[in-house]
């Protein structure tokens, strides 16, 4: 069907791009689900219930990239097959797999899913410390080098270098991208995997570029400077950045789908839509995240430890004010075990924000997050959230729209932006007895893939 759409599209850029960007997302989803059939035993039930739930990223996001060019038959129809029968029978089979793990053959017992926002919280092993002391392996050896300029080094572009990866390898493939500023786009695609960027440090090796949905033809999944699809993918000591304005809008740093991976020391600078934690399990450790607008977003199971995460000002008349939201996560299904848990960070602005903010405080409001899809779970778990953070502490996406679905959550947070008395009535406090939940370990099921966690 989108083979059809695409084939009949000459002519109609927005709809061959839908259609190219489909295509690839039905690839994706149907490389998670023959992973799932390969998972049985109790303990892989956490990686089946991940990859379903990132199999059904990819099928919502082809039919939701293919809503807005729907002005042929051909497009409603595939449509509709996407929604009544691909997502629908994705979000049953994820439903399945949820009850199969929590009460096993026992069907009797089986219901329909329930979340933290139905008072339902499913049983955890381990402390309430929600860190790791884990990250990327130390004392790693470089496959090959990357220079600017090329002197010295195996390749001269950090593309060239990914290229050069094998396909399909259960071995690290160690790239070293010496001290330079890449102005490039990068993939790493499906197919390589365990792929590292080791870097020079953040503000020296430097990964830039300007794409954004602005652009005819350009959505903001393809406007990435960075695109990470091949599992198992790791980077330290990088910075990645979209350069394109906040009047552009969507213009995204690093995308990310990679299951397992990792990223350190790393920065990512951009306006709206920085980070696109796509899908998929991701931890984070000791980065610095800057944006303004929704700049953490996506439906991926992520951790975000030991961050700084910074508001920065809008290029466009930033005096005269601005609500910004840190969050945006779009869960679309409560089976899918997905949410962003961040982790002793630090929220706070940029140092020009924070003078802006300081100069008149009351045009300035930034929150925790706001709900992009209907069950969006995000949770703050012992952070510092600084003045900037206003004390509503979420932003609602469009009047009551999730309202009554997602979970927002906080635990044992400081600063002059975590008291929880004024907070919006439909965010939660997380008790004690389940922070747990969003340890490492339980979340991501980190113990399994992160170096000495």
């Amino acid at each position: 069907m989108v083979q059809d759409i695409l084939n009949s599209s000459a002519g109609n850029q927005n709809r061959s791009t839908a259609a190219k960007s489909c295509l690839d997302m039905v690839h994706y989803s149907d490389y998670r689900i023959n992973l799932v059939g390969g998972a049985l035993s109790r303990r892989e039930m956490k990686d089946a219930r991940a990859w379903m739930s990132g199999a059904l990223v990819y099928q919502y996001d082809c039919w939701s990239g293919l809503k807005y060019v729907n002005d042929t038959s051909q497009v409603v129809k595939t449509m509709t097959f996407f929604n009544s029968s691909l997502i629908g029978g994705s979000s049953n089979a994820l439903a399945m797999l949820v009850n199969y793990y929590l009460y096993g053959e026992k069907t009797g017992s089986w219901v329909p899913v329930r979340t933290e926002r139905d008072g339902f919280w499913e049983p955890v092993s381990g402390s309430s410390n929600s860190g790791s002391g884990g990250g990327v392996p130390p004392g790693l050896k470089a496959d090959v080098t990357v220079c600017k300029g090329g002197g010295g080094c195996d390749y001269d572009t950090v593309q060239k270098a990914v290229n050069a990866a094998p396909s399909g390898s259960g071995k690290r493939f160690v790239i070293r991208i010496r001290t330079g500023v890449y102005d490039e786009t990068v993939l790493v695609p499906l197919e390589k995997m365990n792929v590292v960027f080791l870097g020079d440090g953040m503000g020296k090796t430097v990964i830039t570029g300007s794409k954004n949905a602005g652009q005819p033809g350009m959505s903001t999944y393809r406007s990435a400077t960075v695109g990470v699809i091949g599992d198992g993918f790791m980077a330290s000591g990088v910075t990645f950045e979209n350069t394109a304005g906040p009047e552009t809008h969507q213009a995204v740093a690093f995308r990310s789908d990679s299951d397992r991976s990792i990223i350190e020391n790393c920065e990512f600078l951009g306006n709206q839509d920085t980070l696109y934690a796509h899908s998929m399990r991701q931890y984070y450790k000791s980065c610095r995240i800057q944006g303004n607008v929704d700049f953490i977003f996506g439906n991926s199971a992520a951790v975000f430890q030991d961050c700084h995460i910074l508001i920065a000002p809008r290029q466009q008349n930033p005096e005269k004010g601005e609500k910004n939201a840190v969050t945006a996560h779009g869960r679309i299904d409560p089976g899918q075990s997905t949410g962003f848990v961040f982790h002793n960070c630090v929220i706070n602005g940029t140092e020009a924000y924070v003078a802006l903010y300081r100069s008149n405080p009351k045009v300035h409001s930034n929150f925790l997050g706001r709900p992009w899809k209907a069950y969006s779970r995000t949770v703050f778990v012992s952070c510092n959230l600084e003045a900037i953070v206003t004390l509503d502490g979420w932003m609602p996406w469009d009047g009551e729209f999730a309202l009554n679905t997602l979970y927002y959550g906080e635990y044992k947070n400081v600063g002059a932006g975590s008291p929880t008395s004024k907070r919006v009535r439909w965010s939660s406090q997380i008790p004690a007895d389940h922070v747990a939940t969003y340890s490492v370990r339980n979340f991501i099921q980190g113990d399994s893939w992160i170096h000495a966690i």
